[in-house]
């Protein structure tokens, strides 16, 4: 039986884990049996994607991107439609992506998912032509991406800082939201289109997508007041966002979103800038992905951290009681971001 051809695209940049022993990892850890392989590294922006495309055009059975959500997008979108599959080593800071495959997030083992090779045909999502393959959105969801982006540091406690921060004084715009099975208007925080169902992070803003079901997991979030912004945080961190009822939720295969004006909108966190219209749909099977098939054996958070998580809900949960007995609720904010930065 010929050997499969694999492509590793190191970016030494993304995310916040070193990368210098990542070829060696590689090499003590992948099945040779199996593959003949390759590594490269990024030398500039757009280059994970240039690296993938050749692969493509030479038959590469599968190229891994190492890196962030950054980083597999732009080795997914190259190979899209294709043959070449795309492998994940998760490097980045979020990983939303391969956390919904239940990718490992230690490198050895994301590197022995490889060597099962079971390879999947799944679902991805185009908003206004940018491919995207977890999530895409506009108003305080892609405000937080480019806050997020900007950010010296990365990780949860940052994500949850901004929403908090943020939020005390982000304005809700109006969305006309028109699909097959609906529509309607909604004065809303956001708007986000969902083919995975999280951010990074474990970060769930649609805890049902499937990237397997031909449809996109649309999540509306209606205005809340800063007593309410704490259950938010809550809610997309236990998987229970949907049930929130300041949440508006929807499946369909497209959506067309007018909004009053040009604005931002992000595709798996990418921000960028956008007119009013936005179009989103759901190109299903459209692209071959290597998947965990031990993924239901697997915990998506180690104890340690979900030990950790389950204090930063406690904490949470309490800033939610305190702020409902506060005279000015932005102190009370302070004192859990005071709380976060603590925790960094």
């Amino acid at each position: 039986m010929a050997k499969k051809r694999i492509k590793f695209i190191i970016n030494p940049i993304s995310g916040t884990i070193k990368k210098q022993g990542v070829p060696g990892t590689i090499s003590d850890c992948l099945d040779k049996n199996l593959f003949d392989y390759e590594i490269i590294q990024t030398q500039y922006p757009g280059h994970a994607q240039e690296i993938a495309q050749d692969a493509k055009n030479q038959g590469i059975d599968v190229v891994v991107a190492v890196g962030g959500d950054g980083t597999v997008n732009e080795v997914a979108r190259a190979i899209v439609h294709s043959d070449t599959a795309l492998g994940i080593i998760p490097c980045g800071s979020g990983n939303g992506l391969a956390r919904h495959l239940m990718i490992p997030l230690e490198i050895n083992k994301a590197i022995e998912t490889l060597n099962f090779c079971q390879v999947h045909r799944l679902d991805y999502g185009l908003i206004n032509t940018h491919p995207f393959f977890c999530t895409c959105g506009m108003g305080f969801d892609a405000l937080i991406s480019m806050r997020f982006a900007e950010a010296g540091r990365r990780g949860v406690i940052t994500y949850l800082e901004n929403i908090l921060r943020e939020g005390l004084k982000y304005k809700p715009e109006f969305y006309d939201i028109e699909s097959d099975e609906a529509s309607m208007r909604h004065n809303a925080y956001l708007v986000s289109c969902a083919n995975a169902s999280q951010y990074g992070n474990n970060a769930y803003i649609a805890p049902h997508a499937s990237m397997n079901d031909g449809f996109l997991d649309v999540t509306i979030i209606e205005p809340f007041d800063i007593i309410e912004a704490p259950q938010i945080c809550i809610d997309i961190l236990n998987k229970t966002l949907d049930k929130n009822p300041r949440v508006r939720t929807l499946r369909t295969r497209k959506v067309n979103i007018k909004r009053e004006k040009p604005g931002l909108i992000h595709y798996d966190g990418d921000p960028v800038m956008s007119e009013k219209d936005v179009q989103i749909s759901i190109v299903g099977k459209g692209i071959k992905m290597v998947v965990n098939p031990l993924a239901d054996k697997t915990k998506r958070l180690p104890n340690a951290m979900q030990s950790a998580f389950s204090d930063l809900i406690n904490d949470i949960s309490s800033l939610r009681i305190d702020l409902s007995k506060e005279v000015n609720p932005i102190l009370g904010v302070n004192k859990i971001l005071k709380r976060l930065n603590s925790l960094k």
